[in-house]
């Protein structure tokens, strides 16, 4: 379980090919602080840590992972989000994120916006996810490459979010152009209410 909050950017430093999976090693300052068998949330997926030598780590990411997120378009250099786990002594800063993405969505716009900036992002629409939840609202919560962010502006197919210089500053939403490849994770509390309805609906 994470809060969307991200940590860090870490760098891709080796990415090894098994059968249908791979295996993307990184660098982050709290390598050394992590165990085998750990989560990390990594652009929003939740990997576990397979190995840790010196100042790196491995992670392991499966074809479903692969074919349902942009992991499988990283290459060495490139900076990914990441978050440890939550703790559940402290705040929740962001919101409930479980690390499963839903699908991915492709950046069509970037506007200023005096010092912050606006991102449109687009994605295929399906009406049966859609009554399953996998939607956005006006002031609710989405996760793009694993940042907690708000909605505005949603359409069945589309929605914005206002990125702060902080956070562009502190996760990769700098490298995010028109064109790039997000995922995203809709809000848990959305498919709820969502498949509760549709169970009310059957009785």
């Amino acid at each position: 379980m994470f809060s969307g909050i991200i940590e860090e950017m870490a760098t891709v430093k080796s990415i090894t090919r098994d059968g249908g999976n791979i295996d993307i090693t990184l660098s982050c300052s709290f390598t050394q602080q992590l165990k085998i068998d750990q989560s990390v949330s990594h652009n929003g997926v939740c990997l576990t840590v397979v190995r840790i030598e010196g100042e790196e780590y491995t992670v392991t990411a499966m074809r479903e992972t692969l074919e349902r997120s942009n992991l499988g378009l990283l290459r060495v250099g490139d900076h990914v989000n990441v978050e440890r786990s939550m703790l559940m002594n402290g705040r929740l800063d962001g919101h409930i994120v479980q690390g499963h993405v839903d699908c991915t969505a492709r950046c069509t716009a970037k506007d200023d916006a005096d010092g912050s900036a606006y991102f449109t992002f687009e994605y295929d629409y399906d009406p049966a996810m859609a009554r399953r939840g996998y939607f956005t609202v006006d002031k609710g919560s989405v996760t793009v490459n694993g940042v907690s962010l708000t909605v505005c502006n949603p359409t069945e197919c589309s929605f914005q979010v206002a990125i702060i210089p902080y956070t562009m500053e502190h996760t990769n939403f700098c490298h995010i152009t028109p064109g790039s490849t997000v995922n995203l994770e809709f809000d848990i509390l959305g498919k709820y209410i969502a498949r509760l309805q549709q169970l009310t609906s059957e009785e």
